[in-house]
């Protein structure tokens, strides 16, 4: 299983952006999905999760900015990213929790990182 993002980019603060991440495979389902941002001398933090039932969670600074969905159909996840902050800026990674056939375990996966820079 592979996760694809996309969609990140340079923006005026104030703008939007918005990521995709779309998981490929055969024979896989999926969990839990969620974007983590890693900025420059920090660690790596949660963005926005869902459930596979629709259920979010966001980290508190971009709550009313940021929104995420998922297809379940298309395997795909997206973020997207409103009134954008310089402090927004980071390496954003999507991260799926996949289960390869049925009754196996769920594990983590990731995908490559995009980076989303917001200039003041």
């Amino acid at each position: 299983v592979q996760l694809q993002a996309s969609g990140g980019g340079l923006v005026q603060a104030g703008g939007t952006l918005t990521l995709s991440c779309a998981a490929s495979g055969r024979d896989f389902s999926i969990n839990g999905m969620g974007w983590y941002r890693q900025a420059p001398g920090k660690e790596r933090e949660l963005v926005a999760s869902i459930t596979r039932f629709g259920i979010t969670n966001y980290e508190d600074s971009v709550k009313g900015r940021f929104t995420i969905s998922r297809d379940n159909i298309k395997n795909t996840v997206y973020l997207q990213m409103n009134s954008l902050k310089p402090e927004d800026t980071a390496v954003y990674y999507c991260n799926a929790e996949v289960r390869q056939r049925p009754g196996w375990k769920y594990d983590s996966y990731w995908g490559q990182g995009t980076q989303v820079t917001v200039s003041s």
